[in-house]
C-alpha cells in the first residue's frame, strides 16, 4: 500500500475530527495502519504571533515531527483534521506530511454547524459570536478558494461513520 495523508477540511463546526476519528475506526477495521492527527492540538498556543493569527507556523513545525514519527512507526495513512484556508499553502502541508496529500473539504449546511456551535459553546457567549461567526466567513473563503480535491456534503443526521465512509469512497480510501 502506498503512503498518502488526507486533511480533512472545513468551516469550524463540521465535523472533521469527529470525522477523522471515525475515519481511524474504518481504517483500524481493515487492518491498514494509521494515526489521526487533530491539527487544532499541534497550533495550539497563546499567545500567537500578530502576523500568524491561527499558529500556522507552530502547526506545521509539529506537523512535520508528528508525521515522521508516525510513519516510522508503520503509519502508512496520516489522517488529519483541520483548517486549509489558503490553496497556496496546500504544498506546505503535503511537505510536513511527507507523502502524497488529498485534501477533502466537509462541506455541512451552515444550520447543521451554528447547531453544533451552540452546544459546544453553551455558557460562552463571546465563544459562541466569534465561531459563528467565523463559521460562515470560513465557509465563504473556502467555497470562493476551491479548497479540497474532493468534497463530501454532511447532512443535519448523517452518523459520523457514513460520513468517514463517505471520505473514504472518494478520496480512494475504501
Amino acid at each position: 500500500m502506498t503512503p498518502a495523508a488526507l486533511l480533512l477540511t472545513g468551516t469550524v463546526g463540521s465535523g472533521k475530527t469527529t470525522t477523522a476519528n471515525a475515519l481511524g475506526v474504518v481504517l483500524r477495521a481493515a487492518g491498514v495502519p494509521h494515526a489521526v492527527v487533530d491539527l487544532d492540538a499541534l497550533r495550539d498556543a497563546w499567545p500567537s504571533p500578530p502576523d500568524d493569527p491561527f499558529h500556522e507556523r507552530l502547526e506545521l513545525a509539529n506537523l512535520r515531527d508528528v508525521a515522521r514519527n508516525h510513519r516510522a512507526a508503520g503509519a502508512v495513512r496520516l489522517v488529519l483534521a483541520g483548517v486549509l484556508e489558503d490553496p497556496a499553502h496546500r504544498g506546505l502541508y503535503e511537505d510536513a506530511v511527507g507523502v502524497p496529500l488529498t485534501v477533502c473539504r466537509l462541506r455541512p449546511d451552515l444550520t447543521v454547524v451554528a447547531d453544533r456551535l451552540q452546544v459546544r459553546h453553551a455558557g460562552d457567549g463571546t465563544a459562541l459570536d466569534w465561531h459563528l461567526h467565523r463559521s460562515s466567513e470560513l465557509d465563504a473563503i473556502l467555497h470562493s478558494a476551491g479548497i479540497g480535491d474532493v468534497v463530501v456534503d454532511v447532512r443535519a443526521h448523517d452518523e459520523p461513520a457514513a460520513v468517514a465512509a463517505a471520505v473514504a469512497r472518494a478520496v480512494g480510501w475504501s
